[in-house]
């Protein structure tokens, strides 16, 4: 699966690596989060995402013992809060210090131009994403994302689409194949795309998430359920 990646420790590309999503309300949850290989913290959907607020919720979570990823979505791309560019880059940059890997779009120049440089100082995993909500692009639009991506200094490339039919299906599958070697992370969103969150990690893609609370994606998996099937499936 391509030369060996890690956040916060944790070795991404030999098993199936499962990320349990949650905002505010799911703060405790995250820190039991049991099955579960890293934490993804969503700031977007605090209440009153501050960044000292963040920073604290940040510590909390990396002192339970797994890797965290900070990740502040854009409104555009699926996020909870109506957060400017200024307000997502003050909450990524408090963050840095207590996250182990940052989540940003792709399509938010400015905040990657801010947050990318500084999270490689600090060490930290840098994700770049998309987020198609309605349907899935096609294979070269998606394989341009990657280019895109690396271009900015991505570690690794989220694409998580809306999959109408199981050709969408078929047509992220084919992406993960086609880029595996190049830090994937393929997500198929909605009912049918369901069987995308145990089936892309033999593909290749390198993440797969779960809720420990309300879904922060459609089609998303408990937590419990998702670490069960990745445990029968996966034996290794």
């Amino acid at each position: 699966m391509g030369r060996a990646r890690t956040i916060g420790g944790v070795t991404l590309g030999d098993v199936p690596r499962v990320v349990a999503a949650g905002g505010e309300e799911e703060l405790e949850a995250l820190a039991a989060a049991e099955g579960a290989d890293l934490v993804e913290l969503r700031a977007d959907l605090f209440r009153d995402p501050q960044p000292d607020r963040i920073g604290a919720a940040l510590a909390r979570l990396r002192a339970a013992g797994r890797p965290v990823i900070l990740t502040v979505r854009s409104a555009a791309e699926g996020g909870g809060s109506a957060l400017d560019d200024a307000q997502r880059t003050a909450i990524y940059a408090a963050g840095l210090p207590h996250a182990d890997a940052v989540d940003v779009e792709i399509a938010a120049a400015g905040v990657v131009a801010e947050i990318v440089p500084r999270a490689r100082a600090a060490g930290r995993t840098v994700i770049l994403s998309a987020h198609a909500f309605d349907t899935t692009p096609p294979r070269a639009a998606l394989l341009a994302l990657v280019d895109r991506a690396e271009s900015l200094g991505a570690d690794l490339t989220k694409l998580a689409a809306h999959a109408r039919t199981l050709d969408d299906v078929r047509t992220l599958l084919e992406v993960t194949l086609a880029a595996r070697d190049r830090g994937v992370v393929t997500i198929a969103m909605g009912p049918l795309g369901t069987v995308s969150r145990v089936v892309f990690p033999a593909a290749g893609s390198l993440l797969t998430y779960a809720s420990v609370g309300r879904p922060t994606g459609p089609g998303q998996m408990p937590l419990g359920e998702l670490s069960a099937l990745l445990k029968r499936l996966y034996p290794a």
